[in-house]
């Protein structure tokens, strides 16, 4: 590579601007994005201004702030100079100053002369001079290294020399070389490498560009003894692309779709692929085209992608989904912009589905359907239609929606869609007369869910007619009108004809005799209806005020049947309006009173009832027979409102006691009807408040023999009651008694539970006499005790001997070596008596059906007795077993 130099006229005075008018530097021919190209310089008088730099050119070129200027993109320099202006612009003073750019391509052709190869190969370190006899310090302008262009993958030999770094201070010093940054002393090391002497930087490996676009080295260098000589240079290493990776799809399977009867031009799909070759350069411009379609019809080439972008479009018309239902096209991509020769390729699958449009109306698989139908049936199903649809199954442009266009102008039918087969139902919602309409002759239309294509019309056949035959049913005959409503005078005698009460048959065209009439429902029992002709008679006399009759209405139901296939009836209500006739006596109410025996106060208000209503009832008139006598003398009575009446007493005084008032009540009917009411009123003393005093005696007076009967009968009923809970309760503390004498309920194991520590015998280890255990010589008679009644806990009267301390939890191991040392000290024990009591841990009660322990009795006899059956007892026996049943070991 060529060093760039730039040049400038030296000054001494201060001049704000660039040095120079015209700046020329010399560059590779080949420039990429982001390159930097040369270096210029601004003279400043004042540091403190703020200059902003600018391109002529600046789609092609950017100044930045340090006076570097950059390639904005890649592109090629023509044999021609190519120039441009640098502005540099004062922000505070909008102060503007220009100078031109010359950049001349280097040389590329074999005769270059020997100047310029040694140009070529060496860089030197920029220099710097002062004058100290000037204050002003002058300096030889950097110089901007251009880029090292190396190819990736290169095949050596290696190391490969590069370049070689001088400084012209080396005639006068011994000076050494050196470089720094990633590929040199940094990772990855080892790259890059300096003779330290002759400064040649040379490269150690091939270098691939897909992992590392460039190298940016710094040159120092030092004299021998390590002082910087000149300032560090910045070496950038440009690592040139070669076209060594194919193109890669992001995906080997596309997959798009495309609707059917789609038009040329139509956007489909886009495929996209890679390429880790550099974007910019030719080795990665990637290009794509079609290798095949499949299948072919209607046409080899349906589709076409665009070669840059990738971009797949319909470019002839004839997509139909019902011929063709899916198109795989094979696309390949291939670098180097596509060329054949040089590029390379890659494939790819790229499926792409035609989907469904409703360019397919459905149609009628029959131009005529029939069905038929019992009258009065609904909710049944009369008829199929079915039609065929090309479209995609189970897509709204199949789906079938089924219309009626005529034949039913009530709206009996429906058509519902079965989901699965696309069938339409006719369906009956409301119920048909045969003897009305036998048949019906529908006209049914049937359509999609969405509508059709544009330009797409519906054929005849997507039309059809269905007719329908009504069946003949029999049906119930039907009173009329029902209900029947009868007006009737109350007290109607039993056997008078009421009314007639008649049925009709809907079933005109149908050979049956006349109807046959029942009765259903008759509450109180009233009427009869004959069952030939429906006449209904009386059976009882009428009654309104019968408590089967609500609001005056009594209610009969009858039945109508037939003689039909199957038998068929129909019920019908008689609705009896009673009229009211004066037939009942007005009563008084309440039937007993309450006053005091003096005159004052003693007013008793009372009414009449009467079960008939106007006009058969009040106003009332009230009186008081002539007989007795003593009534009129007694009492007296004052009408106060059309019902009600006020009873008082005549005299001064009346004794204490029940009477009976009769009073004579007559209601306003036309003939009036009238009787003789008793009123018991009950004459008591009275407080100062006209409070009855003396109403306890007066009412034990008058207590009915019945009513003390009655409580007698209680009071002896509650007696025997709490005599046998007192016997029960006593019976019961008895059998308690018993049971606590023959057995202690801590001792009874069948309701307790028994502690680890007592070994008894179970249920029938009851007996607890100790005395068996001791000496009979030494037992003494009063210490035998009786048996079977309490436990007697007693220890032996001996001396007990000295045993081994048993630990809490001895080791399993050492219970053999426990037993021997207790029967050793049994046996050496002279104060021991010559049965196995002292070797008892806790008292285990008498009459234990378990054998003697008795053969523990001396550690002479043991060898005598056969253990080999603790083998059969399970693992719980497993270590007695193997310490007494394993033979002589």
């Amino acid at each position: 590579q060529a060093p760039i130099k730039a040049t400038c006229e030296e000054d001494m005075s201060c001049k704000t601007g660039f040095p120079e008018d015209v700046h020329s530097a010399v560059v590779s021919r080949s420039v990429h994005g982001g390159q930097p190209l040369l270096n210029v310089r601004f003279r400043s008088c004042d540091g403190n201004k703020k200059i902003h730099f600018g391109s002529s050119e600046p789609e092609a070129f950017r100044v930045g702030e340090d006076g570097v200027v950059y390639a904005e993109r890649s592109f090629q320099l023509s044999a021609e100079p190519t120039e441009f202006v640098v502005s540099a612009q004062d922000k505070e003073t909008q102060q503007e100053w220009q100078m031109r750019v010359k950049l001349t391509p280097e040389p590329a052709f074999p005769g270059a002369s020997e100047k310029d190869q040694r140009k070529i190969e060496e860089i030197i370190f920029p220099w710097q001079q002062y004058k100290h006899s000037s204050p002003l310090k002058r300096q030889k302008r950097d110089w901007v290294i251009p880029p090292i262009n190396l190819p990736e993958n290169s095949k050596g030999p290696f190391p490969q020399e590069l370049v070689r770094i001088r400084s012209d201070r080396d005639k006068s010093l011994s000076l050494r070389y050196s470089v720094t940054g990633p590929g040199a002393d940094q990772p990855p090391t080892g790259i890059f490498i300096i003779n330290p002497i002759s400064g040649q930087l040379s490269v150690t490996k091939p270098l691939d560009r897909e992992q590392i676009a460039s190298f940016h080295l710094r040159a120092h260098a030092v004299d021998v003894n390590g002082n910087q000589v000149e300032n560090p240079i910045d070496i950038v290493i440009n690592v040139i692309d070669m076209n060594d990776n194919r193109p890669e799809f992001l995906h080997q399977v596309w997959n798009g779709t495309v609707p059917e009867g789609s038009k040329p031009g139509t956007y489909v799909m886009t495929v996209t692929a890679i390429d880790a070759d550099d974007p910019n350069a030719q080795n990665g411009m990637l290009r794509y085209r079609i290798l095949s379609q499949a299948p072919s019809s209607p046409s080899p080439n349906m589709f076409t992608i665009n070669n840059e972008t990738g971009d797949i479009i319909t470019v002839a018309a004839g997509l139909d989904r019902e011929k063709v239902q899916q198109y795989t096209l094979i696309i390949q991509a291939t670098d180097m912009e596509g060329n054949p020769t040089y590029g390379l390729s890659n494939t790819a699958t790229a499926v792409i589905a035609v989907t469904d449009v409703n360019d397919n109306p459905p149609e009628f698989t029959a131009m005529t359907f029939y069905g038929e139908v019992p009258e009065n049936r609904v909710d049944v199903i009369v008829a199929n239609l079915t039609v065929t649809d090309k479209d995609q199954p189970h897509t709204p442009a199949w789906n079938a929606m089924y219309r009626m266009t005529g034949g039913d102008p009530t709206g009996r039918f429906t058509i519902l869609t079965d989901p699965n087969s696309n069938d339409g139902l006719v369906t009956v919602v409301k119920p048909i007369d045969f003897e009305t309409n036998r048949l019906f002759v529908l006209t049914v239309a049937a359509e999609n869910q969405v509508p059709l294509a544009k330009g797409i019309q519906h054929p005849p056949q997507s039309t059809a007619t269905v007719s329908i035959t009504v069946i003949d049913v029999n049906e119930s005959p039907y009173f009329v009108p029902n209900p029947k409503l009868v007006r009737q005078e109350e007290g109607l005698l039993a056997g008078s004809m009421l009314t007639t009460f008649t049925a009709q048959d809907p079933d005109r065209y149908m050979q049956q005799t006349s109807l046959r009439y029942s009765k259903v429902s008759d509450p109180a029992n009233w009427l009869k209806i004959d069952p030939v002709n429906g006449q209904i008679t009386t059976t009882a006399v009428l009654d309104r005020e019968s408590i089967y009759v609500q609001n005056n209405m009594y209610n009969a139901t009858f039945l109508a049947s037939d003689n039909g296939i199957p038998p068929m009836s129909g019920t019908g209500t008689l609705q009896i309006y009673l009229l009211d006739i004066n037939d009942n006596a007005p009563q008084v109410h309440p039937k007993e009173a309450t006053t005091c025996e003096t005159l004052q106060p003693n007013a008793i208000n009372i009414t009449a009832v009467d079960p008939d209503i106007d006009p058969n009832a009040g106003p009332f008139a009230f009186e008081l027979p002539d007989t007795p006598a003593s009534i009129k003398r007694n009492w007296t009575i004052v009408r106060i409102s059309g019902d009600h009446a006020q009873l008082s007493l005549r005299i001064r005084f009346l004794e204490a006691g029940i009477y009976d008032v009769p009073i004579v009540i007559t209601d306003s009917g036309n003939p009036h009807a009238s009787s003789t009411s008793l009123l018991k009123v009950k004459v008591c003393q009275c407080d100062l408040n006209g409070d009855c005093t003396d109403v306890d005696r007066i009412v034990g007076a008058g207590l009915g023999t019945g009513a003390i009967i009655a409580i007698l009968l209680c009071i002896i009923i509650l007696l025997i009651l709490v005599l046998m809970f007192v016997v029960w309760m006593k019976r019961r503390d008895k059998e308690r008694q018993a049971k606590q004498l023959l057995i202690d309920p801590e001792d009874d194991v069948r309701d307790n539970i028994l502690k680890y520590d007592e070994e008894g015998g179970g249920e029938e280890d009851q007996d607890y006499d100790l005395s068996q255990l001791q000496q009979p010589d030494t037992v003494e008679p009063d210490a035998i005790k009786p048996v079977g009644i309490r436990r007697l806990d007693e220890r032996p009267i001996h001396a007990e001997p000295q045993y081994p301390v048993r630990s809490a939890a001895p080791h399993p191991g050492d219970i053999g070596d426990f037993i021997n040392e207790g029967l050793k000290a049994a046996d050496n024990d002279p104060t021991a008596p010559p049965y196995d009591s002292l070797l008892v841990f806790d008292y285990e009660g008498s009459g234990s059906t378990a054998g003697s322990l008795s053969s523990l009795n001396s550690s002479s006899s043991g060898g005598e007795q056969d253990y080999d059956y603790l083998n059969d007892w399970g693992p719980r026996f497993k270590k007695l077993a193997d310490m007494y049943g394993g033979g002589d070991d």
